[in-house]
């Protein structure tokens, strides 16, 4: 078997072409998450005008699938403990072909409701069980570019969903406008997301169990096969070191609850909080306002509605493009110092992006930017997606991978993605009416929880490069 990596030193263990496929299929299910939960950004219009909702209204209409998300992040750990991290991945992918079809035929704003959750309960899902599984099977020195694949694989799925729903509402002459078989262009937004859903669930039917669940359920010998095939490790006295090192740190409980998370840091210990804490200030800082409502707010600001769409296509592609850079340093720089740079970087964005907007005039549809200010908001907003792609994009689903010890990481990452999940519903269904307020407002208080964030990281968040998982302590 072909090696993409040199050994680690001392464990016998190869990062091998192996381990990359079985990695990016695990990872296909961040594809669908950042497929299905900003897709909803060129239907915001649409949808507001079809049903006829109010600021407040929409606002919940694109949200609601986070809460499913929560949901089902919260339920993802007992389930991928009790089954399987595959078989979890699998029922994911059932979930997110079902929603996307229902979405997209969703006869009232209600029943399109219902199917958002039902995804978002998928997607939830697949945002726990992807990062623990790729974690589980990858060598320590690699893991953080491949369980970099996850937040890859969302931002992929980000820039697909946004490059679709501008080619359906360029095809139909408007978001609003009929399309084939007599349905709008907003509800193909939807249908098409069946087709991603499908293939993840194929995909995932041709990944191994993670080693370290098959040693949980005493299942030995499958869990040594499984690391000759992915790890290459067939130096027999370092694999029966590995086996070993799983099972020690595994032996005081299998199924953990969340009893074993309770600590003397308010209830919880530190290392539980620190997760919470990086998956909320993740989504405090505003993210996903860019990729749920952009082509809302460039039209709004004096673009046309094809222009926002492909202003909105850039920003995902740039997105992209800072994801891979920050893969090829998470492994050479560290964790810490890259959220530090971004902290940084998105506090001053967002502080231009909220001075920009003190110089708007009207409201509503009405609202508009004189120049430079317009310009000038769109480059800060393209940076601020840079800073937040290069670091607290992917290094937040690397550490939460990785940062929990092996008797709790999958009850503490259901715990941490469900507290990402309600941050990111509450960020998510006020910025309408944050923005009814002023746009200068809401990115204002963006920036405040970006220096926030920034003396988090350099306070309360530990290095975490190159460590084994039977590393981590509570």
């Amino acid at each position: 078997m072909s090696s993409i990596e040199t050994a680690a030193e001392g464990t016998g263990q190869h990062a091998t072409m192996r381990v990359l496929l079985i990695s990016a299929a695990a990872a296909l299910g961040g594809f669908l998450f950042g497929f299905d939960t900003a897709v909803i950004n060129g239907a915001v219009d649409a949808v507001r005008g079809s049903f006829g909702l109010s600021a407040a209204a929409i606002g919940f209409a694109v949200s609601c699938a986070l809460l499913g998300s929560a949901v089902g992040a919260w339920y993802a750990g007992p389930l991928a403990d009790r089954y399987g991290r595959v078989q979890t991945m699998r029922v994911a992918a059932a979930l997110l072909a079902v929603s996307a079809l229902g979405a997209g035929l969703a006869f009232g704003v209600w029943d399109l409701i219902v199917w958002r959750v039902v995804g978002g309960i998928g997607v939830g899902m697949a945002s726990v069980i992807a990062p623990t599984y790729i974690a589980e099977v990858s060598p320590a020195h690699v893991r953080g570019r491949l369980g970099s694949l996850q937040q890859l694989a969302i931002v992929l799925g980000i820039f697909a969903s946004l490059l679709s729903d501008a080619w359906l509402a360029g095809a139909a002459g408007g978001a609003s406008k009929p399309l084939w078989l007599g349905l709008e262009a907003w509800r193909w937004m939807f249908l098409v997301a069946v087709v991603p859903a499908l293939v993840y669930g194929v995909l995932v039917f041709g990944v191994p169990e993670s080693p370290r669940h098959l040693v949980a359920k005493g299942r030995l010998a499958e869990a040594r096969a499984v690391l000759i095939d992915v790890l290459d490790l067939r130096n027999a006295a370092a694999l029966d070191a590995k086996l070993h090192d799983i099972e020690h740190s595994l032996r005081r409980e299998y199924r953990p609850t969340l009893r074993d998370l309770r600590g003397p840091a308010a209830g919880l210990l530190p290392v539980v909080w620190i997760g919470i804490l990086l998956s909320v200030f993740q989504q405090f800082v505003g993210i996903n306002v860019i990729f749920y409502y952009s082509s809302t707010l460039w039209h709004s600001v004096g673009f046309s509605e094809a222009d926002s769409f492909s202003i909105t296509v850039v920003t995902s592609i740039v997105n992209v493009l800072v994801t891979l850079v920050a893969i090829a340093l998470v492994d050479r720089l560290g964790r810490k110092p890259l959220l530090t740079v971004g902290s940084a970087g998105m506090a001053v964005t967002l502080g231009l992006m909220a001075v920009c907007f003190t110089h708007a005039t009207g409201s509503g549809a009405q609202l508009s930017l004189p120049e430079p200010w317009g310009v000038t908001a769109l480059v800060a907003a393209n940076a601020y997606v840079v800073f937040f792609g290069l670091s607290w994009g992917p290094m937040v689903w690397v550490l939460l991978g990785e940062m929990f010890p092996n008797r709790i990481r999958a009850i503490a990452l259901a715990v941490a993605a469900s507290a990402q999940w309600l941050a990111n519903f509450l960020i998510t269904a006020t910025f309408p009416s944050l923005a009814e307020i002023g746009l200068s407002f809401a990115y204002g208080l963006y920036a405040a929880f970006a220096v926030l964030s920034l003396v988090f990281v350099v306070r309360a968040v530990r290095e975490t490069k190159g460590m084994e998982l039977e590393e981590m302590r509570d």
